[in-house]
């Protein structure tokens, strides 16, 4: 297993964000997390990555707890870029190459060519969607065992998502593991082995995405909105 949950707990006050939250995740998977804004996607997430701190329950990343060890192979995209807007796109594959030990920098100069991104174009002149192209170009372009995307096609336009979903398949390992956050789930249900539902902070469904898809005539979209019909 690449990543173990186990009785995760979350509150703000006595606003309970999750309750009670396990699973697992196997090596060479790629698992879509889903849920309605507010559900808990974000906070689990951010847990995850060591930004938020649990009020219970235990965390293990190739049996590392959250720390330093399971930051060095987890990869992070988050749904807001956190890049100095003043930076060339240069100047950010040279800090991935400087900060990360598996980044691969000729990996993200070959992809960054083949999206047409200038190196010389600084962030605050792109536009959003070309901004969260470089942001995934880089998070990609390591060589991680866990890689988590909270939203990485949301600002993207309809015609760019298949070549920003190929740039994922072509960049993981066989023995790595995507857990991809969207709301846009017909646009990446194709890629999913597994699938789970999150809502009001606990997890309603955790199963292989082809179950979902025979028992809901091929779409894991119709199965979503099955589940959320009543929100």
């Amino acid at each position: 297993m690449v990543l173990n949950v186990d009785g995760l707990y979350k509150s703000y006050g006595e606003k309970k964000v999750l309750k009670n939250v396990s699973f697992e995740l196997e090596e060479g998977k790629i698992v879509g997390l889903l849920g309605p804004n507010g559900s808990g996607k974000t906070t689990l997430i951010k847990i995850i990555n060591g930004l938020l701190c649990k009020n219970a329950g235990t965390i293990s990343v190739c049996g590392h707890d959250v720390g330093v060890e399971s930051k060095k192979i987890i990869s992070y995209l988050p749904e807001r870029t956190y890049l100095n807007p003043d930076f060339k796109v240069k100047d950010c594959v040279k800090m991935f190459s400087d900060f990360y030990a598996d980044f691969n920098e000729k990996r993200a100069l070959f992809l960054l060519d083949k999206l047409n991104i200038n190196l010389n174009e600084r962030l605050k002149s792109l536009s959003k969607g070309t901004k969260e192209k470089v942001q995934l170009v880089l998070v990609m372009s390591r060589d991680a065992k866990l890689y988590i995307l909270d939203e990485p096609i949301a600002g993207v336009d309809p015609a760019a998502r298949d070549l920003i979903l190929k740039i994922i398949l072509s960049n993981l390992k066989p023995d790595s593991t995507l857990l991809i956050c969207t709301h846009l789930i017909s646009d990446i249900e194709v890629i999913l082995d597994d699938v789970m539902f999150i809502n009001d902070g606990k997890i309603l469904l955790h199963k292989p995405a082809d179950e979902l898809r025979n028992e809901f005539n091929g779409s894991i979209n119709d199965a979503f909105k099955e589940a959320f019909k009543c929100l």
